[in-house]
């Protein structure tokens, strides 16, 4: 059965979302807070550029290890599994059988179905009704990573970028006004190709953005006062 198309981009979604959400909250916050305190554009600029490059790295590396202890999770369930097939047929068979009997098939359509699985893909039958694992969600560490990295230096950009044009006098409210308008587009555009409502998402992530900007701008200003 063909699946519905957000499902198929949930992998990649994740990660990019998660990557340029960070990336415009993270750069723009930091950005925020270092222009309250009253500093030349030059001290924004680098402020941003190196939590860009720290930011984009940490998000890599952190979707890579957490990515890469699910797959491992994944392969030794898997593992597991193909050693109880071989071990017991029979008992497998009758698992399938349960399973299917549970989700409100007859007994006899239940046990044809479960003994044509097992004719024709013992592990991935298993795989997907037993264990809950699906190809198109699989764990993919590599793409995790780099699509992260790559999405949160996307996100970041923009902030920087507002620092470089925006007149010197209105680099805090210029940061915020983009960066917020981005949440927004942001979180509408990911609710919508996940198949979710766009205001819901767009205004989750305008208000968890406003928050952290408001309170970097804090910090800026109380320890930044001259």
């Amino acid at each position: 059965m063909p699946q519905p198309p957000h499902t198929a981009r949930i992998g990649w979604l994740r990660a990019a979302v998660l990557g340029a959400n960070d990336g415009i909250v993270s750069i723009a916050s930091l950005i925020v807070g270092v222009a309250a305190a009253e500093v030349s554009r030059h001290e924004v600029l680098l402020a941003g550029v190196a939590g860009l490059a720290a930011g984009a790295l940490s998000m890599a590396a952190g979707e890579y290890v957490s990515v890469s202890s699910q797959a491992d999770t994944e392969r030794a369930a898997l593992d597991h599994e193909a050693q109880e097939l071989a071990a017991n047929p029979a008992a497998e068979e009758a698992e399938l059988r349960a399973i299917y009997e549970g989700r409100g098939l007859g007994p006899d359509l239940a046990h044809r179905v479960a003994r044509q699985l097992m004719a024709s893909d013992p592990l991935g039958s298993h795989a997907r009704d037993e264990l809950g694992l699906s190809p198109i969600l699989a764990a993919q560490p590599f793409q995790a990573a780099w699509t992260s990295g790559a999405a949160f230096s996307a996100g970041a950009a923009l902030p920087i970028a507002t620092v470089v044009v925006a007149p010197a006098a209105s680099i805090l409210a210029s940061v915020s006004a983009v960066s917020l308008g981005s949440l927004v587009l942001l979180g509408a555009v990911a609710a919508r190709a996940g198949g979710a409502p766009a205001v819901r998402g767009a205004t989750r992530v305008a208000f968890w953005g406003a928050l952290a900007m408001i309170a970097t701008a804090g910090v800026g200003r109380l320890f930044g006062a001259r």
